[in-house]
C-alpha cells in the first residue's frame, strides 16, 4: 500500500471507529499525519481506536467525539478537533448509518418510515455539509483537501434503501458544489464504494455476498482499506482532481 510523508499535517476522521473511517484513519497516521478520530460518545471502539493507534504510531491520535446528526454537537466537535489538531489539511466525511438493519428493496415502500428517512438525512447528507461548513476556514487556511464517502447506491445500484441511496446521491452532488464553492484553496472529492467487507449496519444474505464477488470484475469485495488508500490518495496527492467521485468497487457496476 503506497503512503505518504504526511508529518506536519492534521487530519479528521469522521466515523473513524471502524470500517472505512478507522483503514482511512490507520493509513494516515502510518504516514505521519497527526488524526482527530470521530465517534459517537459512548462508542466504546472510539477510544479503542483512539488509544491502538497512539501505540502504533508515532503521530498524534486524538479523540473527537461527537454526533454529525446534530447541528450544534457536530459544529462543536469539528471546533474542538481543530483547536485540539492546532491545524486541519484534511476531512473525511465517512460517517454513516443505512438506518435499518436489513435491505430495502425499491418496492417495498411500506417499510419506509419517517423515522428511516429523517434518520439517513440527518447523518448522511446533512452530517457532511455540517462537518465541511464548520472545517471550512481552517481547510481554507491550510491549503487543505475533504473527502466525502458516498455509494454506488446514489449512482446505480438499490443499496439498502431509495433513502440510503437519495441521501449518498445528494452526497455527490454536495461534493461539486462545495468543490465550487471552496475552491480555489480547497479540493473536495468523493468515493462511492462498492461492496464491502465491514463491521458495517446492514445485514446481507450470503446469497446477496457471493452475487457481489461473482458480479464484481475483480472477483471479491472491496476492504476498507482498499478504499482508505484511495481517500488517501485524493487527499494527500492527486493535486489537480477536485469536485470528482471515484467509484471503488472491483468492477461492480461497469
Amino acid at each position: 500500500m503506497i503512503t505518504y510523508d504526511l508529518r506536519g499535517k492534521a487530519a479528521l476522521v469522521t466515523g473513524g471507529a471502524s470500517g472505512i473511517g478507522l483503514a482511512t484513519a490507520t493509513l494516515l497516521a502510518r504516514s505521519g499525519c497527526d488524526v482527530a478520530i470521530n465517534f459517537l460518545a459512548g462508542d466504546t471502539r472510539g477510544p479503542d481506536a483512539v488509544a491502538r493507534l497512539q501505540g502504533e504510531t508515532n503521530a498524534r491520535i486524538l479523540p473527537a467525539p461527537g454526533n454529525v446528526a446534530d447541528a450544534a454537537d457536530a459544529a462543536r466537535m469539528v471546533d474542538q478537533a481543530v483547536a485540539d489538531l492546532g491545524r486541519l489539511d484534511y476531512l473525511v466525511n465517512n460517517a454513516g448509518t443505512p438506518g435499518t438493519p436489513t435491505a430495502i428493496a425499491p418496492h417495498e415502500f411500506d417499510r419506509l418510515t419517517e423515522e428511516l428517512w429523517e434518520t439517513v438525512l440527518a447523518v448522511n447528507l446533512r452530517g457532511v455539509f455540517r462537518c465541511a461548513k464548520a472545517a471550512g476556514p481552517a481547510l481554507r487556511a491550510a491549503g487543505g483537501a475533504m473527502v466525502n464517502i458516498a455509494s454506488i447506491a446514489g449512482i446505480n445500484s438499490a443499496g439498502s434503501s431509495m433513502a440510503y441511496g437519495a441521501t449518498k446521491a445528494g452526497v455527490i452532488s454536495l461534493t461539486k458544489n462545495l468543490a465550487r464553492g471552496l475552491a480555489p484553496e480547497v479540493r473536495v472529492n468523493a468515493v462511492a464504494p462498492g461492496a464491502v467487507d465491514s463491521t458495517w449496519m446492514i445485514e446481507w444474505t450470503p446469497e446477496q455476498r457471493r452475487a457481489s464477488i461473482e458480479g464484481a470484475l475483480l472477483k471479491r469485495r472491496c476492504t476498507p482499506e482498499d478504499l482508505a488508500e484511495v481517500i488517501v490518495f485524493l487527499l494527500a496527492g492527486a493535486a489537480m482532481v477536485t469536485g470528482q467521485t471515484v467509484v471503488v468497487d472491483g468492477g461492480l457496476t461497469t
